[in-house]
C-alpha cells in the first residue's frame, strides 16, 4: 500500500474525519479534525511548546500550515499558552494533498501500511463525539506540544478515540513518532540477529520484522500498552491545568557534528 492509498477527494469528507497532508517531501505529516462547513481543528506549534531540543525541531518545523502575508478570515489564532487552531481546509492542506486516517484497521493491513501515521488498529468513537472534543480542546487546549509525545496526530488520534498514553515516558498516539524513532531502533535490536546470518537479504529481513513487531506492540489499539486510558476531554483540560498531566521536555540531545 503506497502513501496514495489513503488519498480522498474534498467532496467525500465528513464531520469528524481525520485527515492529513504530507510535509517537506513526505518526511512529515500534519493531522487535523475536519469539523464540517470546511473546517478543520488541528494542533499546531505556534503556541507555546516544548520542543526536542535537536535538528529534528528544524527538519518538521515545516509541519504547520505555512503563514501567508494577508490573514485567512476564516482561520483563527491560537489562544495564549495553547496551539489548538481553527482552519479553513485550504490553509490546512497549505497546498497540499487531502488524506483521511484509517480506523479499525486489520492487523495485516496496518503491517502492510509500512509508514506510520496513516492508520490505527483503535476504534473511532462517534462523528459527534470526535467533533464535541475537538471543538472543546479548540477552547481549552491540549497541553504543550512536544513532537515525540503530544504532537498534531495525537491530537486527532485523541479526538477520534478518546484514547490517552498517560505514561510520559513512553511514544504517544501517533505513528509518525514510532516511524521516526522505529527505523533506528529496528537496526540496533536486529543487530543480534547477524550473528545468525551473514546475508545482506536475511539482515535486511530481520530489521523490518523488529520494525514491524515495534509498530505493532506501540500502536495505541493493539491491546498491548498499559499506558493507555479512556479520558473525557473535560477531565483531560482539568487534569492539564492543575499539574496531573504534563509534557516533560525531553533531555537535549546534541545535534550531529557537534
Amino acid at each position: 500500500m503506497g502513501l496514495l492509498s489513503n488519498r480522498v477527494d474534498r467532496a467525500s469528507l465528513k464531520p469528524g474525519d481525520h485527515i492529513y497532508s504530507w510535509r517537506a517531501a513526505y518526511v512529515y505529516a500534519h493531522h487535523g479534525i475536519y469539523v464540517g462547513d470546511d473546517k478543520v481543528i488541528h494542533f499546531t506549534r505556534r503556541g507555546r511548546e516544548v520542543g526536542t531540543g535537536t535538528f529534528v525541531d528544524f527538519l518538521l518545523v515545516s509541519s504547520g500550515p505555512s503563514r501567508s502575508l494577508v490573514p485567512c478570515e476564516t482561520c483563527t489564532p491560537p489562544e495564549e499558552g495553547h496551539g489548538v487552531v481553527s482552519s479553513c481546509l485550504n490553509c490546512f492542506l497549505s497546498g497540499g494533498i487531502l488524506y483521511r486516517f484509517d480506523y479499525s484497521v486489520t492487523p495485516a493491513l496496518f503491517l502492510a501500511k509500512a509508514r506510520g501515521g496513516t492508520c490505527t488498529l483503535a476504534d473511532s468513537d462517534p462523528s459527534e463525539v470526535v467533533v464535541h472534543r475537538a471543538n472543546y480542546l479548540l477552547e481549552n487546549g491540549f497541553g504543550f506540544y512536544n513532537v515525540f509525545k503530544n504532537n498534531c496526530e495525537d491530537f486527532a488520534i485523541y479526538c477520534k478515540t478518546g484514547l490517552l498514553v498517560l505514561d510520559q515516558g513512553a511514544i504517544g498516539q501517533g505513528g509518525q513518532a514510532v516511524s521516526i524513532v522505529g527505523g533506528p531502533l529496528a537496526a540496533v535490536l536486529s543487530a543480534p540477529l547477524r550473528l545468525l546470518t551473514t546475508n545482506i537479504y536475511g539482515m535486511a529481513a530481520s530489521a523490518v520484522v523488529v520494525y514491524c513487531a515495534s509498530r505493532y506492540a506501540a500502536d495505541i489499539g493493539s491491546g498491548m500498552r498499559g499506558d493507555v486510558v479512556k479520558i473525557s476531554a473535560e477531565d483531560l483540560t482539568s487534569r492539564l491545568a492543575i499539574g496531573l498531566l504534563q509534557v516533560i521536555e525531553p533531555p537535549s540531545l546534541p545535534a550531529p557534528g557537534s
